[in-house]
């Protein structure tokens, strides 16, 4: 590999608890747009080192290795349309609504440039806007990977401009179903605490005091089991990762979440949160429009399980 190319570079220390974890699972838990197939990829491009040395996809970690990952730079940068079956919501001249699948990323990232839902909706609709770039036309707010629910996209710079004005406002009505470990015992509540990134783990987000940015999530409890919680949660801001980064910080974090939640969970790829509700103002015509979501089967199928306990 050229070391003078132009890469990104993330470094992890490992934790204790990471200990004999697989080096190529290890690194795609850090980073939810990356693949496990593009991580082992790297692995053998050489890409990946501990504590200095190039290693193999099966080395296991030890406590306080020092992980190293260098991302090339994409080969070629114009996102290519790729036919794929979107579940669209809404949709007319200035506005797409999709509700998007577990586990589909939202838009292309360094290792991940194809397969993206920006992707298909480069072939679904020719007309997306490009105020964020050609990485992510027309995404005015992104849902992680193993989030499900509803987004919003613009067509055009205007409609992009006008929705994302809403969301600096907070007038965007954004509601979210999840499952967290624990029972809560209070009906609802309000957490309210900066979330910045996490000074142990570049790569994960925090509730920090320093270089951190106000949030504020609303819950209310809808049912209790044995051991965990359905909960719907109001975004009042909308900061990376803030509902897992929020409930992991009151210690009811989400079921199933692999970045912040326990190792001894629900058997679900990914965090159990689905975003159910969304609501804004049309940015041409001023109309309140409202849409909901079901959720997605694999949650329902865990919560009947939940129930019969």
């Amino acid at each position: 590999m050229n070391d003078t190319q132009l890469f990104e570079r993330y470094d992890w220390t490992v934790d204790p608890a990471d200990k004999n974890e697989r080096i190529d699972k290890f690194i795609t838990l850090q980073n939810e747009d990356w693949s496990r197939s593009q991580v082992q990829a790297w692995v053998k491009e050489g890409r990946v080192t501990v504590n200095g040395e190039p290693i193999k996809n099966n080395y296991k970690l030890q406590a306080e290795d020092e992980v190293t990952l260098r991302v090339p730079p994409p080969k070629e940068m114009a996102i290519q349309p790729e036919e794929m079956s979107l579940d669209i919501v809404y949709e007319d001249s200035d506005v797409v609504v999709v509700n998007k699948p577990r586990g589909l990323v939202v838009h292309p990232a360094p290792g991940h440039y194809s397969g993206t839902l920006v992707n298909g909706l480069l072939a679904h609709c020719k007309d997306l806007s490009g105020i964020n770039g050609v990485l992510r036309p027309g995404i005015v707010h992104r849902i992680d990977k193993d989030t499900s629910g509803l987004l919003m996209v613009a067509k055009n710079d205007k409609a992009h401009m006008g929705l994302a004005e809403q969301l600096k406002a907070h007038t965007v009505n954004r509601k979210y179903v999840a499952l967290v470990h624990g029972v809560i015992p209070h009906e609802m509540g309000t957490i309210e605490a900066p979330i910045g990134r996490d000074p142990k783990n570049r790569q994960q987000m925090a509730v920090v005091f320093e270089n951190s940015k106000p949030a504020v999530t609303h819950f209310i409890v809808l049912e209790r089991f044995k051991e965990y919680t359905m909960v719907e949660l109001k975004l009042e801001t909308g900061r990376t990762h803030q509902i897992r980064v929020h409930m992991k910080y009151i210690d009811y974090p989400l079921a199933g979440d692999p970045k912040y939640g326990p190792k001894n969970t629900l058997e679900l790829d990914g965090q159990a949160l689905h975003a159910k509700t969304l609501g804004f103002i049309h940015p041409r015509t001023g109309e309140q429009l409202e849409f909901e979501a079901p959720m997605p089967k694999e949650m329902l199928d865990v919560i009947e399980v939940l129930r019969q306990a």
